[in-house]
């Protein structure tokens, strides 16, 4: 290579990296202008492949059987009991998508899709069942004040007696926690139909992940001393939160119900950007990274590479999710 050559090619390389800090730099004081100015919308209906294909048309109908629940809410519900997984089994005998206990099922499980049998492991019955017994609960406490979906949850979670002895969701940390968490977790499901509120600790995170770029990929990697300080794609958008206050899931699939779900043409820098195989459903996210403005991402890739900037518009795109702490501190520890 000549003189001439290596200077075009380390000056072109210098401009790059320039480019990409003046990219860091807008990203933050984008992230701080929409905080002033105050971004902000509400939400309706299910987020895109937020509910697996299978069982979305079911949500979707079923959502919408009484005034009390919504898709979205019935969303959070089943991903809060099961994680979507129709043969999940709790030690407390729990079973199937919606974790009915045996006693209740006898009680409350409905024959959803009419083929003559009521059976808890299947999603066609059990879902239906779910909604179903949500509605039967709201009527229990429809006399009561307040906001009628919380008394149902209330209901759900500490039973329709306390509620109506309280006037409302009664003051119990147990079933006041519950509630606020599955509200949250609505958020998380439901697709936005405004801009939604960018995170106040976005810019923190950006510069958290700035500051392992060149760092190598380590698989299950959280950045522990005892791993040299290296992370995977998850551990990495984990830490980065963590360093801001904000504690996420351990995965990427779970990191998606952090916060409502922000369309590509309204991505701010701090947004997590998911990447999947298959885009109809949130379950089966792969990868995750930080979005700093310009079509780019902060991302830890794989084996061999990087903590590194890429684009995030490529064709296993899945879509983004605007972390809130509440959506955070809604997450079940397990699903």
């Amino acid at each position: 290579m000549t003189v001439r050559k290596a200077w075009i090619v380390a000056s072109v390389a210098i401009s790059s990296a320039l480019a990409f800090v003046m990219l860091l730099v807008v990203g933050v004081y984008v992230v701080a202008g929409n905080l002033v100015n105050g971004v902000g919308g509400g939400a309706k209906g299910l987020a895109e492949g937020a509910v697996p294909a299978a069982y979305a048309d079911l949500v979707r109908k079923w959502g919408n059987l009484c005034p009390a629940i919504s898709p979205a809410l019935l969303a959070a519900q089943l991903y809060q009991e099961s994680g979507f997984n129709p043969r999940a089994q709790s030690h407390a005998a729990a079973q199937g998508i919606a974790q009915f206990i045996p006693g209740t099922w006898a009680s409350h499980g409905v024959d959803g899709d009419g083929d003559g049998d009521r059976d808890v492991w299947d999603p066609k019955d059990a879902i239906p069942s779910a909604a179903s017994y949500d509605c039967e609960l709201a009527s229990y406490v429809k006399n009561v004040g307040g906001n009628q979906t919380e008394n149902m949850l209330a209901a759900y979670n500490a039973g329709a007696y306390a509620v109506i002895k309280y006037k409302g969701v009664p003051p119990y940390s147990e079933t006041q926690n519950y509630v606020k968490r599955i509200t949250s977790l609505t958020k998380s499901f439901a697709a936005p139909v405004g801009r939604v509120d960018p995170s106040r600790q976005a810019a923190g995170a950006i510069e958290y992940a700035q500051s392992k770029l060149g760092t190598p990929y380590l698989w299950g990697g959280t950045g522990t001393d005892e791993q040299g300080g290296r992370f995977d794609c998850s551990g990495l958008t984990q830490a980065a939160y963590e360093s801001v206050g904000i504690k996420l899931p351990r995965v990427a699939n779970d990191q998606y119900n952090a916060g409502p779900h922000p369309a590509r043409d309204e991505l701010l820098p701090g947004d997590l950007v998911f990447f999947s195989d298959d885009l109809t459903n949130s379950r089966a996210i792969r990868h995750v990274g930080i979005y700093v403005g310009g079509g780019y991402m902060i991302d830890a890739p794989r084996t061999g590479a990087v903590i590194r900037f890429d684009p995030i518009d490529t064709p296993d795109y899945f879509g983004a999710t605007r972390v809130t702490e509440d959506g955070a501190k809604a997450l079940p520890t397990t699903v």
